[in-house]
């Protein structure tokens, strides 16, 4: 007798995986679609036979009895691999269905919770998913305004940090090095408007940093290189190279003053462009996003079509959360070592304060949570229009908010408010400590 086909529904962290029956695995091992996975709207994995399809999905619970009503009597059972499981493990497997596949009904506390986080998101100006997870394990995950799980969201400046990460990537497959020239790379590219020493001695830390001597601040508008001035240019890597200069005076680190430059992040990526074999976006895709199980993404271009690296990049929320529980994990991916954890240290060791309570690495903000369980330090991909992801190593934890609230007074701030009053939800109540 043969289980010829069953479905699931929800999201990837499916509690029937514990008892070993990895969808993705049985796909791998059935490519004939007696098991097809498929998402249901309401985020929880539901298993059932396909011959109930039309009706409505039983709870787990059902299906696991009437499975065991159905198949007790048989003297053995195929799986997707089509191998005999004999009636002397029958009854293992069936214990394991029934533990794994039973969702205990959400206690009124963490009903409660759920309608707060709910309307708090639907009150949010142009918030469009929100998703914790703590221990590993997916605490909230919603979606408003016609975003779902497969929505690739317009993050801004967030994906900043994704061309840090591709940077430590590439330091430590040892084709660059944070003291490298940067204008040294665009020597075909002669002459450049400006040149001289100030410009010659801009190096990869700087970019990172936000420290480089480029005449280059996106908070004041009358900064050459203000980021609205790069957008209408026909092509960016020539209007970026050309910039003016201005004098710094490095502090003790050997850095220059914080001046907050897309244009210097965009450099970083035309520069991972002409160093990394087949170029920065196969780069990414075998260096970064494969790694990480990210199989859908899209780059923002110039009117040239150069890779935007300075922000514009869009991933799903899920994968967005995937990229903050590597950092959590000092750089270690579902299937190994991503990022050496020296590199992830790096990025993440504070080289500015350029704002109250707020600080800067390479391409990440810090920031700190005032929780009535107290303080969480948390690093923060941050973006236009109130986008924020967090890695919350006291917490154990990882938070990503998307919202199209662009260019908004207050935006970041609702943000943080937003996020605090879900961590104080989760994180500090009593019955969620643990």
């Amino acid at each position: 007798m043969r289980l010829k086909h069953m479905q699931f529904y929800g999201h990837f962290d499916a509690r029937c995986d514990v008892a070993g029956f990895s969808v993705a695995r049985m796909l791998a091992l059935n490519p004939q679609h007696r098991v097809a996975p498929q998402e249901h709207e309401d985020g929880h994995f539901i298993a059932r036979p396909g011959n109930m399809r039309g009706m409505n999905p039983p709870s787990p619970f059902r299906f696991c009895l009437r499975f065991c009503l159905r198949f007790w009597p048989r003297s053995r059972i195929h799986f997707a691999t089509g191998a005999p499981l004999r009636r002397q493990v029958l009854p293992c497997v069936l214990a394991a269905l029934l533990s794994a596949c039973a969702t205990p009904q959400p206690t009124p506390e963490e009903a409660e919770r759920l309608a707060q986080d709910r309307a708090s998101l639907e009150a949010l100006p142009g918030a469009t998913s929100v998703l914790l997870q703590r221990h590993g394990r997916v605490a909230v995950e919603l979606y408003a305004r016609g975003a779902d799980a497969q929505t690739l969201h317009d993050t801004r400046s967030v994906g900043k940090s994704v061309t840090g990460l591709l940077v430590a990537a590439a330091v430590q497959d040892g084709f660059l090095r944070r003291e490298t020239p940067v204008f040294k790379e665009f020597a075909d590219m002669q002459p450049i408007a400006n040149d001289g020493p100030a410009k010659r001695g801009i190096v990869v830390e700087d970019l990172l940093t936000m420290s480089s001597a480029l005449d280059c601040d996106d908070n004041l508008p009358d900064s050459p290189g203000n980021e609205e001035n790069m957008y209408p240019q026909p092509r960016w890597l020539r209007w970026a190279a050309d910039l003016p200069t201005r004098a710094v005076t490095r502090d003790s680190q050997g850095l220059g003053p914080f001046a907050y430059c897309t244009a210097g992040v965009f450099l970083l990526g035309q520069v991972l462009e002409r160093r990394a074999g087949g170029g920065l976006e196969a780069y990414a895709q075998r260096r970064l996003f494969a790694p990480m199980s990210i199989s859908t993404w899209q780059w923002a271009r110039s009117p040239a079509g150069e890779t935007m690296t300075g922000g514009g990049l869009r991933l799903r929320t899920r994968d967005w959360a995937a990229l903050a529980q590597m950092l959590l994990r000092r750089g270690a991916g579902p299937d190994g070592q991503v990022l050496a954890p020296e590199q992830v240290a790096a990025l993440l060791t504070v080289r500015h304060a350029p704002a109250a309570r707020m600080a800067y690495g390479e391409l990440f903000w810090r920031r700190d949570y005032e929780l009535s369980c107290g303080r969480a330090s948390a690093w923060l991909m941050s973006g236009n229009g109130g986008n924020h992801v967090l890695v919350l190593p006291s917490l154990d934890a990882v938070a990503v908010l998307t919202r199209t609230h662009y260019n908004q007074r207050g935006m970041h701030q609702q943000s943080a408010d937003f996020l605090t009053a879900l961590l104080e939800r989760h994180v500090c109540g009593p019955e969620t400590k643990r």
